[in-house]
């Protein structure tokens, strides 16, 4: 199961690099930095109601780190470069992270069996890597290693799709109640976030404004940031 299950995301993920414009994602597009900095907002929102925020002195791993873009971004809320790890399935990623991260603990591998101890960590990061898995079994392995690796009274950050997106079937979205169900016993807390991409899209690049105006309309907002509390021993 799993490893079919994962060759089909690496496949998904060759495809997108092959297909999607090099510039796709690049913060200089208006909409691509909306996004980014509406994400940041949230996660440093919830981040900062919980006391947690800065990140100084917190032990971190980011599942699905990709080339480190969201560990260079807790770096600037605080991280020490020597506390952050990361682990990813796609090798070249995970290259292209150490050029940027050399201090950081940095695997290539599957989030469903991680490669730290119990209770490593104080925070634990996932950026839509749920909504890449489709097997039900599989998200729940992963859920698990999470929790494993977490330290009681730890957090999970968690960012990533609440819906479908109709034009690409190897994503589907994950609602509050799955989340809750994957981390049973923790407390959660969601915010919903993010501008409809397609909507950022069509108004961010000729009025900000606007796209910020439409953003305060929550069923606007396609994402969820969230915090989950694994509870103290």
């Amino acid at each position: 199961m799993s490893r079919s299950e994962l060759a089909r995301i690496l496949a998904e993920f060759e495809r997108r690099e092959r297909e999607l414009p090099a510039h796709r994602y690049a913060w200089s597009t208006p909409a691509s930095l909306m996004m980014h900095q509406q994400a940041v907002r949230g996660c440093i929102r919830l981040l900062h109601e919980a006391g947690l925020y800065p990140l100084n002195g917190r032990q971190i791993a980011d599942i699905g780190c990709g080339d480190g873009t969201w560990m260079l971004e807790f770096v600037q809320w605080g991280a020490h470069p020597k506390s952050l790890s990361g682990i990813d399935l796609r090798s070249e990623s995970v290259a292209r992270a150490r050029q940027r991260l050399p201090d950081a603990d940095l695997h290539t591998g599957t989030a469903s069996k991680l490669p730290w101890p119990d209770e490593s960590f104080d925070l634990v990061s996932q950026f839509t890597v749920f909504t890449s898995v489709l097997n039900s079994e599989l998200k729940q392995m992963i859920a698990q290693e999470m929790q494993r690796v977490l330290r009681p009274g730890g957090c999970v950050l968690w960012f990533d799709f609440r819906f479908d997106n109709p034009r690409n079937r190897n994503v589907r979205g994950i609602r509050a109640a799955e989340i809750h169900s994957l981390f049973k016993g923790c407390h959660v807390r969601l915010l919903p976030v993010l501008l409809a991409p397609p909507l950022t899209r069509m108004v961010a690049g000729w009025c900000w404004p606007l796209a910020e105006l439409l953003h305060t309309l929550r069923p606007l907002r396609t994402h969820h940031a969230g915090l989950i509390w694994k509870k103290p021993a």
